[in-house]
């Protein structure tokens, strides 16, 4: 016997999710609520053009979610083995698990999943966040007093500021500028919408044009990671390295469909501005005046006919009415 069974006792660990975080859940829940929200007064549009407000809705909100979850998502790139690994310092017990890395523009999630799950009578399901708001290196220490595995330390090391390979300084600054230039492309998109509900359309075309700008800025922002040398993160007897995922393609994806609409908006504007005004539902003062007319009149035969109306007469000056 020795010591809890060669296994050695481990502080309660918190997990982070970093698929669904509190953060991304709660951006989630707004933008559907305020999808329901607007959806509810479509009763009350006439017509296709409730087709049309429907479809506008739909698109508008999700480019706007869009932007702001890919704000606190952390998978804009990802790397990931299946390999046998040395599970705890100290110790020569190894185990096959599965080992992820995911980068997002604030931190960095590990994950440790065995093959099985139950392996030397431990749950080995592990979800490690890691963030560099200013630097890794106190989340680094807090990990080893933990006792976290050893594959977990050693991604973790590899973000540290003393590492040779630079990590933290690549995808510190990449992620910032790209978060900023997202928190921009929102701004223009809230523009964007503001101005649609005017009789400037043709603006509200270049805000849209702007926030597929911003958004490209962004995603130009992080790639400058893959200009320099990647680091090859060896674990075991196999390796990987980190390259783009899901979220980085979806703002692409978001990005051209943002293009599409600007356009589309622009050359219907500049060409067939008739025919945009009443698709928007968007008229000037001008037009509504234009628009306004007085319905016919019915004059009522009886009254008329008992009404003589006689010239009026001047009074001389200086005569009273009395």
């Amino acid at each position: 016997m020795t010591f809890y069974n060669d296994i050695y006792p481990f502080y309660p660990l918190q997990r982070t999710s970093f698929i669904f975080s509190d953060r991304l859940l709660t951006v989630i829940l707004v933008f559907v609520v305020l999808a329901i929200s607007l959806l509810l007064i479509l009763p009350g549009i006439r017509g296709k053009s409730r087709l049309f407000w429907m479809f506008r809705i739909i698109i508008s909100l999700f480019i706007g979610g869009v932007i702001v979850a890919l704000n606190f998502t952390n998978d804009w790139a990802e790397g990931k083995v299946t390999t046998n690994a040395t599970y705890k310092s100290f110790s020569n017990v190894v185990v096959n698990a599965d080992i992820g890395l995911h980068v997002g523009l604030y931190g960095i999630n590990v994950t440790l999943r065995g093959k099985p799950v139950i392996q030397f009578n431990e749950t080995i399901n592990y979800n490690e966040m890691f963030s560099w708001h200013d630097t890794i290196d106190d989340d680094y220490e807090e990990a080893l007093k933990r006792g976290l595995p050893n594959p977990i330390l050693y991604i973790a090391e590899k973000f540290t500021m003393s590492n040779p390979c630079g990590l933290i300084f690549q995808y510190r600054y990449s992620g910032r500028y790209a978060s900023a230039t997202l928190w921009t492309a929102f701004c223009c998109w809230l523009l964007s919408n503001i101005l649609l509900s005017m009789p400037v359309v043709l603006y509200a075309g270049y805000m849209m044009l702007a926030t597929a700008a911003f958004i490209f800025i962004s995603m130009a922002s992080f790639s400058t990671i893959m200009n320099v040398p990647q680091c090859v993160f060896s674990i075991g007897s196999d390796s990987f390295v980190a390259e783009f995922s899901h979220s980085f393609w979806l703002a692409l994806a978001t990005g051209v469909l943002c293009t599409i609409i600007g356009c589309v908006v622009v050359l219907f504007q500049s060409f067939l501005p008739e025919k945009m005004k009443e698709a928007l539902s968007v008229c000037d003062d001008g037009d509504e005046d234009d628009g306004f007319f007085h319905s016919e009149g019915y004059v009522n035969s009886v009254f008329v006919d008992g009404v003589t109306i006689s010239p009026m007469t001047l009074k001389p000056s200086g005569v009273s009415g009395f």
